[in-house]
């Protein structure tokens, strides 16, 4: 295959090695690989990256993120179009569930939310659990996939992507965003993570990273809290660290469901 150094047969083998990896891990099912991509090929999608620091629509900056995100497809290249089209397609969707064991996953080729992700100095994502429907299919959000696209990446930069434990008191594991890196985790409305440290690299650089998103229709019983059946990015405070508290507006906004959340933003406009 173009963009992996493995047959269907070899990619299909290893998500069985690895399987039990993933479900076992702490402090959520999660896994990475490394140099799991075609370097070569890896490195044309980074020279496609686009700049999108000059969009205010592709901006987010709030007290809980400051980032830059693309949406929907339009903006990639043609070879990061191509690239995004094999991790929805049959082989790596069937590699995903033999991991997982989540059964059934469908693409998401609108890339709501998705897509090419980049984080300048400065920036960061605060601790949180994935908004949990896709507003145009209502499908139940289940799995993410990070690519990060971050050659010769320096520790002290920061940009780790840190994973929590349920009850918000330790941070579990520390990834960090190296080049040709990509990291699988199950989000649920506890499956807490982010990157909540301002990073630190030079001005000239930034933490740059594909996602994609796996859905299906209907989760387990397990993974649904009453009161959260439909909701937006849930954000979590650190203990003794994040200092500023969530908005009134931030917390209405987590509880409400978004259909009706965007309607009465229209009406108060």
């Amino acid at each position: 295959m173009k963009f992996i150094n493995m047959t269907v047969d070899e990619l299909h083998r290893l998500a069985k090695r690895k399987s039990e990896e993933y479900k076992t891990a702490d402090p959520f099912p999660n896994i990475y690989f490394d140099n799991f991509f075609n370097d070569e090929r890896l490195s044309e999608i980074l020279t496609e990256f686009p700049d999108m620091s000059k969009k205010p629509d592709l901006k987010f900056e709030d007290t809980n993120q400051i980032k830059l995100a693309s949406k929907g497809e339009y903006r990639f290249g043609e070879e990061t179009k191509e690239f995004m089209h094999f991790l929805n397609s049959q082989p790596f969707l069937e590699f995903l569930s033999t991991l997982t064991g989540i059964d059934a996953l469908i693409p998401d080729p609108y890339f709501d939310g998705g897509g090419c992700h980049q984080i300048m100095p400065g920036g960061l994502l605060k601790i949180h659990a994935d908004f949990n429907k896709n507003k145009l299919t209502n499908l139940d959000r289940r799995l993410n996939v990070l690519v990060y696209l971050n050659k010769d990446w320096h520790e002290e930069w920061g940009g780790y992507f840190e994973l929590w434990d349920t009850e918000m008191k330790h941070s579990i594991k520390k990834i960090l965003p190296v080049f040709n890196r990509m990291a699988i985790f199950t989000t649920t409305d506890f499956s807490f993570h982010g990157h909540p440290d301002a990073l630190k690299c030079p001005p000239e650089r930034s933490r740059k990273s594909l996602a994609l998103y796996y859905y299906t229709n209907g989760r387990p019983a397990s993974e649904i809290n009453s009161g959260l059946e439909s909701h937006s990015t849930l954000f979590k405070a650190r203990p003794h660290i994040d200092k500023s508290r969530i908005s009134v507006k931030e917390i209405v906004k987590q509880i409400t469901p978004p259909i009706l959340y965007n309607a009465a933003k229209k009406i108060t406009k």
